[in-house]
């Protein structure tokens, strides 16, 4: 794994948006890059796992969007929706029933609050992807 950032005991509430911005390294770590951002309570109660899958066993150019409760997986959503090569910005918008996960290109996916999260406590951001900044709004 190249990086991880973390940011932990935030306590943003519904409405908040962020928007994390960075890079695929060329030439990177793994010869298929892989990433991911984790949103929720913590890293065993997640609202949202947004994961790209470049080029993964059968999985190609898809979006697995998925969340955790007490370390286990729920029912994954797949998106085909794959504007880019790289990744340059994703943006997430917490509201009470939903996220909604903006892409560079303007698509949006919408992806159920499922754990029924007041505030988001809990934002990484792990793998092939360097973070240049978040912004939050």
């Amino acid at each position: 794994s190249l990086q991880e950032i973390c940011f932990q005991m935030m306590e943003l509430e519904p409405g908040i948006l962020f928007k994390i911005t960075g890079y695929i390294p060329d030439g990177n770590v793994s010869p298929i890059p892989r990433f991911h951002i984790n949103v929720g309570k913590d890293e065993f109660n997640l609202g949202l796992h947004f994961n790209p899958r470049f080029n993964y066993y059968n999985d190609q150019k898809v979006i697995f969007y998925n969340s955790k409760v007490k370390d286990q997986w729920g029912e994954e959503q797949r998106d085909y929706h794959f504007p880019y090569s790289d990744l340059s910005t994703v943006s997430i918008i917490f509201e009470e029933k939903e996220f909604r996960i903006r892409l560079h290109d303007g698509y949006e996916f919408t992806f159920p609050n499922r754990l029924n999260l007041k505030v988001i406590d809990y934002i990484a951001v792990e793998g092939d992807f360097c973070v240049r900044k978040v912004d939050f709004k």
